[in-house]
Parts: C-alpha cells; structure tokens; sequence
C-alpha cells in the first residue's frame, strides 16, 4: 500500500497533477453537473448508454472518474490510481469517437468532429504520473509518511 502512494517532493509531480486535474475539471462538470455547456449527469449518461452503447456502469466510471478525479489530482489524492483511470478513459475516448476525425482538434470548425491530439496530452501527462506519483504538497506524500511509520 505504501509503494501505491510512495512519491518525492519534487516540483514535476505537483505540476503535472495540477495541470491535468485543472483542464480535466471543466470536462468533468459538463458530464456531472451541466457546467460549461454541458448536459449534466442524466443528459451524458444518455449519450454515453445510447449513443455510444456503453454499459451503464462504464458511463457511469466516467462521469465519476473526470468529475472527482481531477479534483483528487489536484489535491494529489488517489494520483497513481486516477493517472490510470484517465489513460482507460481517454483511450476509450479515442477509439469510441475521435478517431475518425484524425489527429487534429477542430480548431476552425472545418472537421465534423474533434481529433484526439488532446487525449494523448492526457494520456501523456497521466503516463508520467504514473511514474512519478504525486509530488509535492500531496495527500498521497503524507499517506506514504504515515504508511512508514
């Protein structure tokens, strides 16, 4: 248990975290609570079981785990386990609806959809994560402290 929330108390893991918990967390509102434009918990949950055709459960992780997982990050909270639910996640992304639209994001609105070059940023700062753990000033650093003694 310990190893699972073991980090240092370097600078990277803190900014790494901060980084993805903050772009995540708007991603998170509009599936949980509607913000941002989006269509709330019933409204993506209908897209995600009707649409998408995924288990509700499935649906459901996802919702979960963008909404409380960036907030998690930023705390550096649970950031080995949430890094790997958000590379299961954005790699589900891609390949249920990004993937056809390349790799580009739709900067002009010349696409019909958004490419997946955002995704594999996630992908990339979650991979680093993983390795890294939390860093500094984390719940997971004084987890790991406690755990030793």
């Amino acid at each position: 248990m310990r190893k699972f929330f073991q980090t240092d108390d370097e600078w990277t893991g803190l900014i790494l975290r901060l980084t993805a918990g903050l772009v995540m967390f708007p991603h998170g509102a509009q599936k949980l609570l509607g913000w941002f434009g989006g269509f709330g918990f019933n409204g993506t949950m209908g897209y995600f079981t009707e649409t998408l055709h995924l288990p509700w459960l499935v649906a459901f992780l996802v919702i979960v785990g963008e909404s409380f997982g960036s907030v998690a990050l930023m705390l550096g909270l649970l950031t080995r386990f949430t890094a790997a639910s958000y590379i299961v996640i954005m790699l589900g992304a891609i390949t249920m609806a990004h993937l056809p639209y390349g790799f580009f994001m739709n900067w002009f609105g010349k696409q019909q959809g958004e490419g997946f070059e955002f995704h594999l940023l996630v992908i990339g700062i979650a991979a680093a994560l993983l390795v890294t753990g939390a860093g500094r000033w984390s719940a997971d650093r004084l987890i790991a402290e406690k755990a030793g003694r």
